[in-house]
């Protein structure tokens, strides 16, 4: 399974090859898991402009159930409040990671408590952990060499990078207390300064950069 990656990456690479797409998830639980409409298309074309990557120009939506999530070599995951996977959904989001898939989950402000326990479900054996500021992910095209970028306030707290290691392969970024995906947005949205959104879509290049090569 993991040599379809391989096959994503080629393609990603290859103004030849048809677009790679990417996937945003679409959970239960009444969240808000289709937030940030503008993110993901302007994240997709700072990637195939400053990293030359060939993404297909919008995402797509699948359901965290759906056999269809092993077409995408990386998933986005966002929303603000209440997240439910059932046994099945846990099982086969288990399997796409263990698979070669990646799950980026940026907390939209409030996904915190219910993402974890939804997490424990897919892998009850580990843990989220915080990702060193020395891990590839920080240093892919662009260096961040204090971990992520502060997007938007909310609390106040120090941004915080998360993951699940399976088998020594980072499997799940989370980004949490940071907002990257609202940084993505269109400016008129939130108005955030231009050189804040910059830092907002590099650190998201960085992640798709490391989704497409962690498993070769």
């Amino acid at each position: 399974m993991r040599n379809l990656w391989v096959l994503f990456v080629v393609a990603s690479v290859s103004s030849f090859a048809q677009p790679v797409k990417i996937g945003k998830l679409k959970y239960d639980g009444g969240g808000d898991w289709y937030a940030n409409k503008t993110a993901l298309p302007n994240l997709i074309e700072f990637c195939n402009q400053q990293i030359n990557t060939n993404l297909a120009v919008s995402e797509d939506v699948v359901e965290v159930g759906s056999p269809d999530l092993f077409l995408y070599p990386y998933i986005y995951m966002t929303g603000h409040g209440n997240v439910v996977f059932n046994n099945a959904q846990a099982e086969n989001l288990r399997s796409y990671l263990t698979s070669g898939g990646f799950l980026h989950i940026d907390d939209n402000y409030g996904l915190d408590p219910f993402v974890r326990i939804e997490m424990k479900k897919v892998f009850p054996e580990l843990e989220l952990v915080e990702i060193p500021f020395d891990h590839p992910i920080y240093h892919q095209k662009f260096d961040f060499d204090d971990g992520l970028p502060k997007i938007h306030q909310h609390d106040g707290k120090p941004p915080k990078g998360y993951g699940i290691i399976y088998e020594g392969r980072l499997v799940c970024f989370y980004s949490y207390e940071s907002d990257l995906g609202n940084g993505w947005e269109d400016q008129s949205i939130y108005n955030d300064p231009q050189e804040v959104r910059i830092e907002a879509l590099k650190m998201g290049a960085n992640i798709i950069s490391y989704a497409f090569t962690s498993s070769l």
